[in-house]
């Protein structure tokens, strides 16, 4: 596969993600739906932040790149989207349940920083 078959793949599905996370928001009552929307709420939500950082960091790296050896970037690029989605959508379900204080949402930070320095390190 190649970056460009890639790349229009990942904004297909980033948008599509991102049109679920806008119908859940618009359409499921959190009320009366209480389990299945929040699930869907996060799935959703995670799968669109995926793609978008996914998408906005491969082309950071793109554009400050020295070389052009793009390719193993994207491998890079899909890793880091995901460990900040997973970030973002912890920090929002401890908030849902009125947990997050600001030593949580560091250690949060500082587990995710240390995933990826681990996967850097290998």
């Amino acid at each position: 596969m190649t970056i460009r078959t890639y790349l229009w793949g990942m904004r297909f599905c980033t948008l599509v993600a991102l049109a679920a996370f806008v119908s859940v928001i618009y359409f499921v009552n959190p009320t009366s739906d209480a389990v299945l929307g929040q699930t869907l709420f996060y799935i959703s939500l995670f799968f669109s932040i995926t793609g978008i950082a996914t998408l906005f960091l491969f082309w950071l790296r793109r554009t400050f790149s020295k070389n052009k050896e793009v390719q193993e970037s994207v491998g890079v690029s899909f890793r880091q989207g995901a460990l900040v989605a997973i970030a973002v959508c912890a920090l929002l379900i401890l908030q849902s349940f009125r947990l997050l204080v600001w030593w949580d949402g560091g250690i949060i930070v500082a587990g995710i920083l240390l995933i990826e320095l681990w996967f850097l390190s290998r």
